[in-house]
């Protein structure tokens, strides 16, 4: 069935406009009388029948609510260092659809690519991420839109990580603990941190240990900085009962 992402606070109906609405009409040809899902954001799916056309709105009719069964349980915060290209785009697509709650890129000491000063052009480029993130979440069938946030230097990912107070694990090619010891299955919320394509500076790996991080390895093989997020996720989302 049909799903999309609406700003929705509940009631007996509701209106998709904008693109959205667009795309039901125009590629679904959808009608008056089919079903489709609106999903709030906020883990609440709403079953709805389309009742009628005004302009280029689609009017819903709600049938009832029910809570989105598709959201892990534990809260995946993935701090990626900045990798060069367009990596980051595919990081997030499949970050997303494995379950990560929110993604914040870091500019670390061997990042290839830097953070933009330029306002207008680091503007447009944090949007396309987060309609990268959106359509994901659509796709996939999450029950919120995930943050992609704005890019931050080392420094300041050390202070938002000891803010946070989450379980910490960074991974690096010099080695950890493997993820089973390391994961507790009924935790609500971790972080994870994955360098670039350079890995971490041994300053770094000091300064994720000083704030509590825990070493954690991938296996004997060196993964590559887009690759090690999703494995990573997956075995967390396992582990903690969320893969199925």
């Amino acid at each position: 069935m049909p799903r999309f992402f609406a700003e929705f606070g509940g009631g007996d109906s509701a209106v998709i406009t904008g693109q959205n609405a667009i795309h039901i009409r125009r590629s679904l040809r959808m009608r008056p009388g089919n079903n489709l899902t609106l999903c709030d954001g906020q883990g609440n799916d709403y079953y709805c029948e389309i009742t009628s056309f005004e302009g280029e709105d689609v009017m819903l009719k709600v049938l009832y609510r029910t809570p989105t069964t598709c959201e892990p349980t534990t809260r995946v915060t993935l701090y990626q260092g900045l990798p060069k290209g367009d990596k980051l785009e595919w990081i997030i697509q499949k970050a997303v659809e494995l379950g990560v709650y929110a993604v914040v890129p870091v500019e670390t000491a061997r990042s290839i690519s830097r953070i933009d000063e330029a306002s207008d052009r680091s503007a447009k480029k944090q949007k396309r991420l987060q309609k990268i993130a959106d359509e994901a979440a659509g796709q996939s069938g999450r029950g919120i839109l995930p943050k992609v946030e704005t890019p931050l230097n080392f420094k300041q990912a050390l202070e938002r990580i000891r803010n946070e107070g989450s379980p910490v694990i960074v991974f690096y090619e010099g080695g950890g603990s493997s993820l089973g010891g390391m994961i507790d299955p009924s935790c609500k919320n971790i972080s994870i941190v994955i360098g670039p394509e350079g890995g971490f500076e041994p300053s770094e790996i000091e300064a994720l240990k000083d704030i509590g991080a825990q070493t954690g390895t991938l296996g004997p093989r060196i993964l590559r900085c887009e690759t090690a997020p999703i494995a990573a996720l997956a075995v967390i989302m396992s582990l903690t009962g969320n893969m199925g």
